[in-house]
């Protein structure tokens, strides 16, 4: 084979290997974006944008009342300057945060439930037994007001996680739920002994109304600690 026969072969060569890699790259870049796009998609199904700030004010603005609504028990018993929902929702989240660890118990998870399971009674207000309500009608209330507040949220992440974790709470159907339903009761007795040495206020039905309910260990600890400071004072 002549010189230039040599060259015309090696030239061709070199042409079929710059259209292969040619080829090879822009479908490497075709599949990466392809891929990129699908990533993308599946990213805004599964993480719905955080609510507005319009929407995240208006959620705020609702749950005010939780501030200002005092709690009805304590206002049937004439207490004075008697706390608030959200009082008696705060120190709820810190009994969870100061809790002892527990296998299989996710503190963080408590701490939000805390906060969340009374949120609805900034709409519909603290329903007590002594309000004659039955107790479906007081739950489908609850739901409703539950709901709307998730809409004025926006609906997304934010809203699915309190909805998920006030529903968890009201059917007691996790270990964490039955933490906070001991802390629910553990607050009250706390604080109606509270208002009997501040105010020499005869609380007792507050204590009679969760004797031997509670499901947990620290909640029967707790309790059991003020009982017995409660009966050093009598």
């Amino acid at each position: 084979m002549g010189s230039g026969s040599r060259v015309l072969v090696s030239l061709c060569c070199c042409s079929s290997q710059l259209r292969f890699k040619s080829s090879f790259s822009a479908s490497r870049v075709s599949s990466q974006m392809a891929a990129h796009s699908s990533s993308s998609s599946s990213s805004a199904i599964t993480n719905p944008p955080s609510p507005s700030p319009s929407q995240s004010i208006d959620f705020l603005s609702i749950c005010h009342r939780l501030k200002t609504t005092k709690r009805a028990g304590w206002l049937r018993k004439d207490v004075k300057d008697s706390e608030s929902i959200a009082d008696h929702m705060y120190r709820m989240g810190l009994m969870a945060l100061i809790a002892p660890d527990f296998p299989g118990i996710d503190r963080d998870k408590c701490v939000k439930m805390a906060i969340v399971h009374d949120i609805a009674e900034a709409i519909v207000g603290d329903i007590t037994p002594t309000d004659g309500i039955p107790k479906e009608e007081k739950s489908r209330r609850e739901q409703e007001a539950l709901d709307h507040m998730c809409r004025v949220l926006g609906g997304g992440s934010r809203a699915k996680e309190i909805a998920e974790l006030w529903t968890e709470y009201e059917a007691n159907s996790s270990p964490e739920a039955k933490f906070v339903k001991d802390f629910d009761k553990v607050e009250m007795i706390l604080q109606a002994l509270e208002y009997e040495d501040e105010q020499g206020k005869d609380l007792d039905e507050f204590f009679r109304s969760t004797a031997g309910k509670f499901q947990t260990e620290i909640g029967k600890a707790w309790a059991s600690e003020i009982v017995s400071r409660r009966n050093k004072t009598k």
